[in-house]
């Protein structure tokens, strides 16, 4: 009985031994463009290629006209009905969703290559305000692997060994400078933030090739970034995002700490650092607080944050908003670490009661505990103001500034001038150079303004 048992069950493994390899297609079959160094999960990151610094890149995207609509069904769904072919025009104004939008498969070309069924979907949150005021000039998120289960041949596709790209519209910024002139600040002074680049989008649903602006192109934070920025990816990486994002004893959460790297919430980690920020010994014993901070919290990398995120004025972030930074556990010194996001509103007085000042004396201990606890401590303090300085002195230092401002702006020119008014933020080319102008006038003020509060 017992042979008969194991004859049954080698005949069933034959069997479906046999099923699986008639199944298994692999990654790349049947598609003529894809490679090991273009699309494979293997490749390598090339940021040459997919983050330019001195051109702009153009996407061409072709969305079958069924999942058009359906894309723009489930935005009508989540924001309010749309009018005409384009996803703009309807839904009342500030009107946001908690929920994500859904992906649809696309064919991405770029230079004469294509990549197969990638997933596109719109994102972001006042960005898809602009959906309400009529422009079609909405921000993406491509995800290349997306669906792999429905299409086996590009299981693990990348973009040059990029798994996602973030496509910001560059609302509300008629520089479309801001987004990618904060992320090269922060990295420039140390702060670990995503590369950045300007891309054309072209999208075909059904009507022919139509030209939706210039975009620009953000690493996603949890995936690439971290192993080129910090030597590892296996760390907690953290989207903190709601009330428990301000570290505050009022709404604090830890289902508000997404955590990306294992796709659950905050773990430990995040409750050891909360109960060190608010423990007594931050009033009873300072040096004893401080080193329990420093031990898990890169307090010096925060400073820097601060430093540069209040000299450049960025108000829609952590001190006036609970989300826009991400946190990662380095494995490497087992030290939790600040990255910015979302910057496309910096370098300007802002909304919700303006940019942070110096002083931070719009803001109380008990809704931003982070800046007031830490900034309490005199030594801190001075490391606040140290970084400032030679961030202003380099970084930062004006007539350099001024020069990249023109730079950038002349890469970007045409691209700003070949966009239409139902996908684009400007009424006229002028609003274009008129913003560039402010931002080079906007550093000479701040950096007298930060070197008068750090002397």
């Amino acid at each position: 009985m017992k042979n008969r048992t194991l004859l049954a069950i080698g005949v069933v493994g034959l069997f479906l031994s046999s099923c699986y390899k008639e199944t298994f297609i692999e990654a790349g079959s049947g598609l003529d463009d894809w490679s090991l160094a273009t699309h494979s999960s293997s490749a390598s990151p090339n940021y040459d290629i997919v983050f330019p610094q001195d051109k702009v890149n153009r996407f061409d995207i072709t969305i079958s006209a069924a999942d058009w609509e359906e894309m723009q069904s489930d935005l009508d769904d989540l924001y309010g009905s749309s009018t005409g072919s384009g996803p703009g025009g309807g839904g009342p104004p500030g009107t946001f969703s908690d929920e994500t939008p859904i992906y649809v498969p696309c064919n991405l070309e770029f230079n004469g290559l294509n990549w197969y069924s990638v997933g596109i979907r719109y994102k972001g949150n006042s960005s898809l305000s602009a959906y309400s005021s009529g422009v079609n000039k909405l921000p993406f998120r491509l995800e290349f692997d997306q669906f792999e289960d429905d299409y086996p041949e590009i299981m693990g596709q990348t973009f040059y060994g990029f798994p996602a790209l973030s496509m910001s519209s560059n609302y509300n910024d008629k520089s479309f400078l801001r987004e990618k002139v904060a992320c090269d600040l922060f990295r420039e002074f140390g702060v670990p933030a995503p590369y950045t680049a300007f891309y054309q989008m072209y999208v075909d649903y059904g009507e022919g090739p139509v030209y939706f602006g210039l975009y620009t192109a953000v690493e996603v934070a949890f995936e690439s970034m971290l192993e080129k920025q910090f030597g590892s990816e296996t760390g907690n990486c953290y989207k903190p995002d709601g009330d428990g994002a301000a570290w505050s004893e009022n709404g604090w959460n830890l289902a508000d700490f997404e955590n990306k790297t294992t796709g659950g919430t905050a773990e430990d980690d995040i409750q050891e650092l909360y109960d060190i920020l608010h423990s007594d010994l931050r009033t009873t014993d300072e040096a004893s607080w401080k080193n329990q901070m420093e031990a898990l919290f890169d307090v010096d990398g925060f400073l820097k944050w601060l430093a540069v995120n209040t000299t450049i004025q960025n108000w829609d972030t952590y001190g006036r908003m609970t989300h826009n930074y991400y946190l990662y556990h380095d494995p490497a010194d087992n030290l939790i670490k600040w990255i910015p996001w979302d910057n496309n509103e910096a370098f300007e007085e802002g909304k919700m009661g303006g940019a942070l000042s110096f002083e931070f004396s719009e803001i109380s201990d008990a809704d931003w505990p982070l800046i007031k606890y830490i900034l309490s401590v005199s030594d801190y303090e001075a490391q606040f103001k140290t970084h400032i300085l030679s961030f202003i002195d380099g970084a930062f230092e004006p007539s350099k500034m001024q020069s990249y401002y023109d730079d950038l702006a002349s890469i970007i020119q045409n691209a700003v001038e070949e966009e239409t008014s139902d996908y684009s933020f400007l009424s006229s080319f002028s609003d274009f150079s008129s913003a560039v102008s402010e931002l080079k006038t906007h550093v000479s003020d701040r950096y007298t303004v930060a070197y008068d509060y750090a002397n």
